[in-house]
């Protein structure tokens, strides 16, 4: 398929799955649940922290993340007692357990003390067409706290070769917006055509079938290969692709 064909296949794609009906399956849901700005980020950044496996069990779990700061995410980070921090170390999902969870908490107080909040740290490492480098120095930023080094695998850095995919995903929520009503796009340090595409096992099987990765593993170098044919079709919003690579592989079963 010759690029322009590809270019109008996928943003036919874009248009069918970048719509409103796209949250109630989505764990974007959850940070769509708030109007105050920390409180979308902070709920958003924990969805999308365990947003891997089974699709209804993220979001079941990312409401349980937030039932147990009393809907309050903002609220709790910063001014949560030792008790309700303890409850804290009831919550599972999969390899992320309560010793991660409290020190989240602790560590997004951190932040928000001492660094400006999220959206200040990652962006002051961007790049005009990369976030990859903010990432790698979010996560610096995260774990300068004293931590457990098990919380860390929570954690994704392209510099050690990961595609970030969740953290991807994150900054796509809140970065992106195209008044289609699903990316809050409530970041506006952050320029679109700085994201990239959350690689996972959907995304990345439906890019090499429409031959815009040739590369086998879903690692760092998948994604600047993705960007990289991403960018070519869309230079200013790349990550719009995400609707039609995930909606064809999970949706369409497109493989």
């Amino acid at each position: 398929m010759a690029l322009d064909e590809l270019q109008s296949f996928l943003n036919e794609k874009v248009e069918l799955y970048n719509h409103p009906d796209f949250i109630e399956s989505d764990p974007i849901q959850i940070p769509h649940l708030y109007s105050q700005k920390e409180d979308i980020e902070i709920a958003g950044f924990l969805s999308a922290t365990i947003a891997w496996g089974n699709r209804k069990m993220i979001i079941k779990n990312a409401q349980r993340m937030m039932e147990l700061m009393g809907n309050s995410p903002y609220d709790f980070v910063m001014s949560h007692t030792d008790d309700q921090l303890e409850r804290m170390e009831s919550f599972v999902h999969r390899t992320f357990n309560g010793t991660d969870m409290v020190f989240f908490i602790k560590s997004l107080q951190n932040i928000y003390h001492n660094h400006n909040g999220l959206e200040a740290v990652f962006a002051q490492h961007q790049q005009p067409d990369s976030m990859q480098a903010g990432i790698t120095e979010f996560k610096r930023v995260f774990f300068e706290i004293e931590h457990q080094n098990r919380t860390q695998k929570h954690v994704s850095d392209p510099a050690n070769g990961s595609a970030a995919k969740r953290i991807n995903m994150f900054l796509r929520w809140m970065a992106r917006k195209d008044n289609k009503g699903v990316d809050l796009g409530i970041w506006k340090s952050i320029s679109p055509a700085a994201l990239s595409c959350p690689l996972d096992v959907h995304s990345g099987n439906v890019a090499r079938k429409l031959g815009l990765l040739t590369r086998k593993q879903n690692d760092g170098k998948a994604l600047a290969e993705l960007d990289k044919k991403l960018r070519l079709m869309d230079p200013n919003d790349p990550v719009k692709y995400d609707f039609a690579l995930f909606g064809l592989g999970v949706f369409e079963g497109f493989k």
